[in-house]
């Protein structure tokens, strides 16, 4: 390989692992409701900000704020070998999010598709 091959390679690898490419795939808003419907939901995390959750947020949800989550990690500690649904408005928050939590050693990670806003567009509940 030469020298400018090698750049590229190196900088998507680089961005792969920025954007949260190592995610289990997404769960779709139609299953998540469905799982909620059935009582059997994993823990949801909200990474949205403390307004943003008051004003609306998925049933059963938890916020913790994407610029908390490193203070408050421990909270989420019981939850480190088990599924969690993590979203934001739109998805940026969320792959941060994603991204912090995979370096502390979170592997069942599950983004929502559409994050909030498909979640709302899909008519789906809303507290």
């Amino acid at each position: 390989m030469n020298k400018l091959t090698l750049i590229i390679a190196f900088a998507l690898l680089t961005v792969c692992s920025i954007s949260g490419a190592h995610s289990n795939k997404p769960i779709t808003a139609v299953d998540l409701d469905a799982l909620i419907v059935a009582g059997k939901v994993p823990l949801i995390l909200d990474v949205r900000s403390q307004d943003e959750f008051a004003d609306g947020h998925i049933p059963g949800a938890i916020n913790i704020p994407h610029t908390e989550l490193k203070a408050r990690i421990a909270e989420l500690e019981s939850h480190k070998n088990k599924p969690i649904i993590l979203y934001c408005r739109s998805g940026r928050r969320a792959v941060a999010a994603d991204a912090f939590l995979h370096s502390r050693g979170f592997t069942r990670i599950i983004e929502l598709e559409g994050h909030m806003l498909g979640w709302q567009a899909g008519g789906h509940p809303v507290e």
